[in-house]
């Protein structure tokens, strides 16, 4: 963890909120200012992609290339359109590369290129791939002597690739502890409802039978997602020798009412109208999270 980790209290809860909060709207200008992108499976992993980059991982935007620093692999590296905004506004790059999303001659595409885009450890996209590069970091980290931790986000539709099983069996098989899996199981994918398609539930009993600890939580409650984290970092500073699979039930377009829980937004535009209504549902949307934390924060 960061040498200026700091119990997770109510004020915490709600600097994470606020940050949260910021990175959605953020999220949305990125869309605008693309012309379009992958916005309901980004906001479905916004709040694990806050909590890690504003809480837990060791980082050093002035040194992208820090040997120690811990790793991040987006296995869904469609959700870019959420994940470009946390690296620019921790610091990696200018908010004006995202003027110019996706655009001719940007830097920052729908998918990150690890060669152009700052703080961006994987090249990612073609889907099922990221796990085995996460194991591969953390071998790599072990054979250095290094010892960072290697976190990987899935998605539940990307779970029906066999390659991600493979690097599941992997991680056990090498005892890497500090390998942290994070499922965004948002239920739906690019052409419906993930059951309808390739079923994966029981998703946390599969890890449990791929030698995982597992947790499974709800990805929308910074409180659940800091004690799974936490837990998981805690196990590999224990001499754990199971890496962690971490599920995150969440919700495809979260926060943005008219494309909550709406398979066909796994992709879009905003016309203008649209846009600012996002803006607005994202400001209702904050408002209840914040009283959430004052309750039971």
């Amino acid at each position: 963890m960061p040498a200026d980790y700091k119990p997770f209290d109510k004020q915490e809860w709600l600097r994470l909120e606020k940050k949260a909060n910021d990175l959605r709207h953020l999220t949305v200008k990125t869309v605008s200012w693309g012309g379009s992108g992958h916005i309901g499976g980004g906001m479905s992993a916004l709040d694990a992609l806050t909590i890690l980059y504003h809480r837990f991982m060791k980082l050093d935007p002035k040194d992208p290339d820090w040997p120690d620093r811990d790793r991040f692999v987006l296995s869904k590296g469609h959700a870019a359109i959420a994940y470009a905004p946390v690296l620019v506004d921790f610091g990696y790059m200018p908010e004006e590369e995202l003027h110019i999303f996706n655009l001719t001659g940007a830097k920052i595409g729908m998918h990150l290129d690890c060669n152009k885009v700052r703080g961006c450890d994987v090249s990612t996209g073609s889907l099922g791939h990221g796990l085995s590069l996460a194991v591969g970091l953390a071998l790599a980290g072990r054979q250095n002597k290094k010892d960072y931790m290697v976190y990987c986000m899935t998605g539940d539709g990307e779970l029906n690739e066999g390659s991600n099983w493979e690097g599941a069996m992997a991680a056990a098989q090498f005892q890497l502890s500090n390998v942290v899996v994070l499922v965004d199981n948002n239920k739906l994918m690019i052409d419906g409802a993930v059951k309808d398609e390739m079923n994966i539930e029981p998703v946390d009993d599969k890890f449990k039978a791929f030698g995982f600890d597992v947790l499974r939580v709800d990805g929308h409650n910074m409180k659940e997602l800091n004690g799974a984290i936490e837990a998981a970092i805690k196990n590999h500073q224990n001499g754990g020798t199971k890496p962690t699979a971490i599920i995150m039930d969440t919700v495809k377009g979260e926060g943005i009412d008219f494309i909550a829980g709406d398979y066909t937004w796994h992709y879009g535009s905003f016309s203008d109208e649209m846009f600012e209504k996002a803006h607005a549902s994202l400001d209702e949307y904050y408002q209840r999270r914040v009283a959430r934390a004052e309750k039971e924060g």
